[in-house]
């Protein structure tokens, strides 16, 4: 959320010539910023970062560290920061490099007060723009999240629909879509929204294949195999009375998913080592990215269990399918690291939002993530 405490624009000014800092100081401290004044370039920099300055207006002129070398500075510490500099020995060849490394606008010395004043009075408006669009985002936001997910996209919406009208009347369900489009994050909507949303939702990831996976699945007792030292319960025993998902099922072998099969049909398991069925009442979510049709075809994977599944089906679509979602997910993400690293960081730049926008994102929402 924005915070509630009053919106205070800061400005440092670093200027080592004390006469021209004396001009500054009085043309600028009857202005909407709070502003502080330093002949110090290390001291102005550490201002910029503490204070959390929304622009810095900084002499080119200084030594150890340069001018240019100082912007690139404050640049790496905020890249929303407005750095304007001055010079007397400007130009405009000048102007330009300091523009593309990062400064808003160069101006010569000796400062024109008016057109200072001028372009900062456009600064803070821009600012506060920018504040109020975050507010906007922020609650346009907040409207977009449901159960975990973000989406405004009509994509995303018919996706939120369907997941409300199914989730309390599945027995299995499959969940379809690439990579890192959030099946996961579907698939606890749907036991949040079903009517075992206070049971157990237990997970088995399929593509994790081990030498025990079948007792992994169905548990086992003392005795079955070296080193059943004592009975164990299965992932379905351990989701009896709540919601079972197996994640990346096309990965699960064929000796398998007939076992799993009886499981859905039957509701009952038979531990590793035991001679007794037993039942349990599970709901089962199933995810995959793979086309399991064409597994069947090609007999990967099996047409009854796949008929099973499929009879109730929810199609996560990929960040490409959804991309005026981009900018909502990138906002959601901001918010929730720089909570997590106790960091403010404000807002993504446009040049930022430019490169988001031009990547391709094969990696779907989870590459997003990862990213931001």
């Amino acid at each position: 959320m924005i915070p509630s405490e009053p919106f205070v624009l800061r400005g440092v000014v670093i200027d080592m010539d004390a006469e021209n800092l004396a001009l500054l100081r009085g043309a600028l401290m009857n202005t909407a910023l709070e502003m502080f004044f330093t002949p110090d370039p290390l001291e102005g920099l550490e201002l910029v970062q503490t204070k959390r300055a929304h622009m810095a207006l900084l002499d080119l002129a200084t030594p150890k560290p340069f001018g240019i070398d100082l912007l690139k500075k404050m640049v790496e510490i905020d890249p929303a920061l407005d750095v304007i500099l001055m010079s007397t020995q400007y130009s405009t060849d000048s102007a330009i490099e300091a523009i593309q490394r990062g400064a808003c606008d160069f101006l010569p010395k000796p400062i024109s007060i008016r057109d200072l004043c001028r372009r900062i009075e456009q600064l803070i408006a821009e600012a506060r723009q920018r504040r109020h669009s975050l507010k906007m985002e922020m609650e346009v936001l907040e409207a977009s999240q449901f159960e975990g997910m973000v989406g405004r996209s009509p994509l995303m919406l018919e996706l939120f629909r369907k997941i409300r009208r199914v989730a309390p009347h599945f027995r299995t369900l499959l969940i379809t879509g690439e990579p890192g489009t959030g099946k996961g994050l579907a698939a606890k909507a749907l036991h949040r929204l079903s009517p075992v949303a206070g049971g157990p939702f237990v997970t088995c990831n399929c593509s994790a294949m081990m030498a025990l996976f079948e007792s992994e699945l169905f548990g086992h007792v003392q005795g079955a195999f070296a080193g059943a030292t004592q009975d164990q319960a299965g992932i379905f025993e351990q989701g009896d009375g709540g919601i079972v998902l197996l994640d990346e099922i096309g990965d699960l072998p064929l000796a398998l998913q007939e076992k799993i099969l009886r499981v859905l049909e039957n509701q009952e398991i038979q531990s590793v080592g035991s001679t007794k069925a037993r039942k349990v009442n599970v709901r089962v979510i199933a995810t995959t990215h793979r086309d399991l049709g064409k597994m069947v075809a090609e007999k990967a994977f099996r047409g009854d269990l796949h008929s099973l599944l499929s009879r109730m089906e929810v199609r996560v679509p990929s960040l490409s399918e959804r991309r005026e979602d981009l900018p909502l997910l990138a906002r959601h993400f901001l918010h929730a690291f720089s909570a997590q690293s106790n960091k403010q960081v404000r807002e993504i730049t446009w040049g930022a939002q430019i490169l988001l926008s031009r990547y391709s994102w094969a990696g779907n929402v989870g590459e997003l993530k990862d990213v931001l």
